[in-house]
């Protein structure tokens, strides 16, 4: 019989602490950026996804960074769905991942398990952590809900028996989605369905990757001879795989690899839609899907110091490493399909086990590679079941109401289910969801008033969608109303007005420093770096003359504006902005950091050094980040010391 049930997974952990207090108004993570010369040599319908709707900012999503490196054993809720064949643990709490599939029979697990929970500075904003399949939705990059709770709940499956449903309103492109697994009797395969509505009357953009972590030992085959291959140098172009045309490393064994490269493999039309990692004895795991999953993807850290680095910084010294195979929608990570209005995509996958014969799967000719590899899993799972599973499972269970509870993720689903009045069979967003954070917004829905926070208190999470926009236009003025109607005004590209807002605000706020954050990094877009400095001093300072100061703002701001007056060559005003900081804010590594900078602007050199000599580490140093070694550089004449080599791309 197969079971669904909660259980308790302990690993040593690093809590994940507050979210970012101030408004994510501009994004962080410019790596998948492509030159305009290369977009104009790409084919039309890529260039046109690749141009669709980017982000202008984060917004509403907060700031994930008040993670640290400290590990303690913690046990994470956990949902383990069970047959004879399979044991699948899933992870609610953290955006749904399947952090195991481990197959009985064989006692093999089939994924890279990370041994630890480590969040990292890898999702658009903010915390992730490594290993597992991760469910990727939103825009270009590791989702805003990686480190979030998600609803979820047990539903009959097609055919019967139980089926874990996860639901969750995702909140940069405001669509609900939805992923179901289960695991029918006696199956070897791990079935999933996914669907992504569109509740809205406008077309929306949709991206989607279920990213799946595999041992970096493993040679991953996929059904095609090309790829697009983009790197950390920000180019986009199409090559052979595995091996290019002039010879060189086979790109199949993620191992091989020098730098870190994403492969987007170029699947013909009509070929099944597969991807498979397989060890030296020819067994492993495949992922399959129904053909609107179009894109597959490997993904691979390379053999430099960076990409090793990288691998140790999220997770235990020691661990052997990974490399990730990816499925999506488009066919690069780049892009963004177009949902029409009061629509939605859905899809099926199934992950499980697939052996073939190792001297050929393993050998030069990848053609019989391929060709072992899809007569492997044809037969351990035809392509028709796949196709007639997913219609079974969205014509009778996709729709089906949840029944127990296992876990509760947000209540902005709620909120917007009561604004916009959508009926969504089969993923309910319950009023007793909503919360604090959703408390004023409901009040600015009920009564066409957005109460002020309590006196001192900082304003609450932001709502920037078009619909609420147009209520703030409408409620009574005071400061906490403009300095939510500017950052509406901001994410909808209306910058000027959004900056009127702020200063309308301004002249009657008690609490200034929110409205001067917003205007400083309004001033710092707009190409004024001495008058954003400036600003973000002063929102500094107006925190911190209050008595019972947040730590978190405290710290926020303070980064903020150290970094800006550093950038504007006013390095003493920057030490009168660190000598308020807390002694707790000034050991964290981004502000050892940012203290060797402040010396070395001093002229203070050898104490600059002296910082690196003593060590740190920047728990929320960004994926691709070349600061620590440009400083360096500064610094020093001699080569970047290794635990602080986090550069991605080659050397110049």
């Amino acid at each position: 019989m197969t079971t669904v049930r909660r259980a308790v997974l302990t690993l040593p952990a690093a809590p994940l602490g507050p979210d970012n207090p101030l408004p994510a108004l501009r994004t962080h993570d410019r790596a998948h950026t492509i030159d305009p010369e290369t977009l104009a040599g790409l084919p039309r319908d890529m260039a046109r996804n690749l141009g669709r709707a980017p982000l202008r900012s984060l917004l509403p999503a907060p700031v994930r960074d008040g993670y640290g490196r400290e590990r303690t054993p913690t046990g994470l809720d956990a949902i383990v769905i069970e047959n004879d064949r399979l044991r699948v643990t899933v992870l609610p709490g953290l955006g749904g991942r399947v952090h195991s599939l481990h197959h009985k029979p064989t006692g093999r697990e089939l994924l890279y398990r990370n041994p630890v929970f480590q969040p990292a500075a890898f999702a658009l904003n903010g915390a992730w952590f490594s290993g597992g399949i991760e469910w990727n939705t939103g825009a270009t990059g590791h989702s805003t809900l990686s480190c979030s709770p998600l609803h979820a709940a047990v539903v009959t499956a097609p055919g019967g028996g139980p089926m874990l449903r996860l639901w969750e309103w995702e909140r940069l492109r405001d669509l609900p989605f939805q992923v179901d697994l289960w695991l029918p009797e006696g199956s070897d395969f791990l079935r999933v369905g996914v669907r992504i509505r569109n509740p809205h009357e406008r077309p929306a953009p949709v991206y989607w990757w279920s990213n799946i972590a595999v041992p970096e030992d493993r040679r991953v085959v996929v059904p095609a001879d090309a790829a697009w291959h983009h790197g950390y140098e920000r180019g986009l172009h199409r090559a052979p795989f595995p091996v290019a045309e002039d010879g060189g490393a086979d790109r199949s064994y993620p191992h091989a690899a020098e730098h870190a490269a994403d492969w987007f493999h170029d699947l013909p039309d009509g070929q099944r839609r597969w991807i498979a990692a397989l060890d030296a004895d020819g067994t492993g795991l495949v992922q399959t899907s129904t053909d609107h999953l179009r894109g597959r993807k490997l993904f691979v850290w390379g053999r430099g110091p960076g990409g090793r680095r990288w691998q140790e910084w999220l997770t235990e010294p020691g661990t052997p490493g990974y490399a990730e195979m990816q499925a999506g929608l488009a066919r690069t990570q780049l892009e963004h399909l177009e949902l029409p209005g009061e629509s939605e995509f859905s899809w099926m996958e199934a992950y499980g086990p697939v052996a073939a014969d190792p001297a050929t799967v393993l050998g030069e000719d990848w053609a019989a590679a391929r060709t072992a590899v899809e007569e492997g899993l044809a037969r351990a799972l035809a392509r028709a079941e796949v196709d007639a599973a997913y219609e079974a499972w969205i014509a009778h269970a996709a729709d089906a109401e949840p029944g127990g509870v296992l876990a509760e993720g947000s209540g902005w689903g709620a909120l917007e289910v009561l604004r916009g009045r959508y009926e969504l069979p089969g993923t309910p967003f319950h009023e007793s969801t909503l919360g604090p954070e959703q408390a004023p917004w409901r009040a600015l829905l009920d009564t066409g008033v957005l109460p002020a926070p309590e006196k001192g208190a900082p304003p609450g999470p932001p709502l920037v969608s078009a619909p609420w926009r147009d209520m703030l236009e409408t409620a009574p003025a005071d400061p906490s109303t403009e300095y939510h109607l500017g950052i509406a005004q901001w994410h909808a590209d209306d910058r000027a007005q959004a900056v009127r807002s702020w200063e309308r605000g301004l002249r009657e706020a008690a609490v200034r420093w929110p409205l001067l954050y917003c205007l400083a990094v309004a001033d710092r877009e707009d190409g004024h770096p001495a008058r954003a400095a400036e600003r973000f001093a002063e929102a500094f300072t107006d925190h911190a003359d209050r008595a019972g100061e947040d730590e978190a703002v405290a710290a926020a701001l303070g980064r903020e504006a150290l970094t800006a007056l550093l950038a504007a060559g006013r390095p003493g005003r920057a030490r009168e902005v660190w000598g308020r900081l807390s002694d707790a804010v000034r050991e964290r590594g981004a502000f050892r950091l940012i203290e060797a900078r402040l010396l070395l602007a001093e002229g203070r050199t050898a104490e600059a050094r002296a910082v690196f000599d003593a060590g740190f580490e920047v728990a929320d140093l960004r994926e691709g980040a070349e600061v620590i070694g440009d400083l360096w550089a500064d610094i020093s004449d001699e080569p970047l010391p290794y635990s602080y080599e986090f550069r991605m791309r080659p050397a110049d």
